[in-house]
C-alpha cells in the first residue's frame, strides 16, 4: 500500500509540474533594452540626438527633392507631347497653305468671284519724266 501512496504522490508532483505553465513575459521595448544593455548609454543617446534630427531633416529634404523632380519630369513629358502635337498642326497647316496658294487653286477661287485669268501677257509701263526729254 505504501507503494501505491508513493506512486500517487509522484503522479501529483508530476501534475503539479505540468500544471505550472511558464508565464509569458511581456517583451520589452527594443529601444529601452538597447539603451540599457546595448552599446549606447542614455547620455550618449542624448548627445547624439541633434545629429539624428539633422539626418532626419536631410532625409525629408531628399524626399521632397525627389517628389519635385518627378513632378518636373511629368511636366516635361506633358509639354513635349504638346510640342509634338503643335508641330504636326504647323506642318499640316503649312502643307494646306502651299496647296491653296498654287496657281490652279487661286484661279479656281478667283473664278467664283468673277475674276478671270488674263490671256494677254503683261505689258511694261514706262513713265517719262519731264527732265529726261
Amino acid at each position: 500500500m505504501n507503494r501505491l501512496i508513493a506512486d500517487i504522490a509522484e503522479e501529483e508532483n508530476e501534475q503539479e509540474i505540468v500544471d505550472e505553465a511558464p508565464v509569458a513575459q511581456k517583451p520589452e521595448n527594443f529601444f529601452a533594452v538597447f539603451l540599457r544593455k546595448g552599446f549606447i548609454s542614455p547620455d550618449d543617446a542624448t548627445r547624439a540626438l541633434p545629429f539624428i534630427l539633422f539626418l532626419s531633416f536631410l532625409a525629408m529634404i531628399y524626399i521632397a527633392n525627389r517628389h519635385l523632380a518627378e513632378t518636373y519630369l511629368r511636366d516635361i513629358d506633358k509639354y513635349s507631347k504638346e510640342v509634338k502635337e503643335l508641330s504636326w498642326d504647323y506642318k499640316s497647316t503649312k502643307a494646306e497653305l502651299a496647296f491653296k496658294s498654287t496657281l490652279t487653286e487661286v484661279a479656281k477661287r478667283a473664278d467664283t468671284l468673277g475674276v478671270k485669268v488674263s490671256l494677254d501677257p503683261p505689258q511694261k509701263i514706262v513713265v517719262k519724266e519731264e527732265g529726261d526729254q
